[in-house]
């Protein structure tokens, strides 16, 4: 009898075990892993044209809403250079091209420092707290369009790169 129950508690116990083991670790095996979402951890958004990646792409809009300023940063590892076309629809509904150029091996940047280069739209139409539809294109690569978010220049973060400091207001 001894061997029957020297048997029957090796079961439980490597039952009680397997459950244990399910019970703290069964979660991992039907949740998706988070670290292979792929997500902005910024306040713009960011896109790759081809071999090209636009990065922490968004608006910055003055008091009135008359003028936003881009911050964008552009990455170009590659051996080619060409430009970056941004266009966008004006208030008036005209299509608007704006060409960066962007040379190869590069990290270039626009609106990200108070005496940088920038890119300054004043008939974008848009307010804070909407998105800004821009389409992105490099050299002969097929573009992308993006929703870019305008956020207020009254926020204490971007105040200093909002359109009137940029223009110099």
């Amino acid at each position: 009898m001894t061997v029957r129950t020297r048997a029957a508690r090796a079961a439980a116990s490597a039952l009680i075990a397997g459950a244990l083991l399910v019970g703290t670790a069964g979660c991992s095996f039907i949740t998706p892993t988070a670290t292979l979402n792929q997500y902005d951890p910024s306040d713009g958004i960011g896109a790759e044209v081809g071999d090209v990646k636009v990065r922490n792409v968004l608006a910055i809009s003055n008091d009135d809403d008359s003028a936003v300023s881009l911050m964008i940063t552009v990455v170009n590892t590659t051996s080619t250079s060409g430009s970056l076309r941004l266009q966008y629809e004006s208030v008036d509904g005209e299509r608007i091209d704006i060409s960066k150029p962007i040379t190869s091996n590069t990290v270039k940047t626009y609106g990200t420092e108070v005496d940088g280069d920038t890119i300054v739209i004043t008939d974008a139409g848009v307010k804070a707290g909407q998105l800004f539809p821009i389409y992105l294109q490099f050299g002969d690569e097929s573009g992308q369009e993006l929703l870019i978010p305008v956020i207020s220049g009254s926020d204490p973060i971007y105040s200093d790169l909002a359109p009137a400091s940029a223009l110099g207001e």
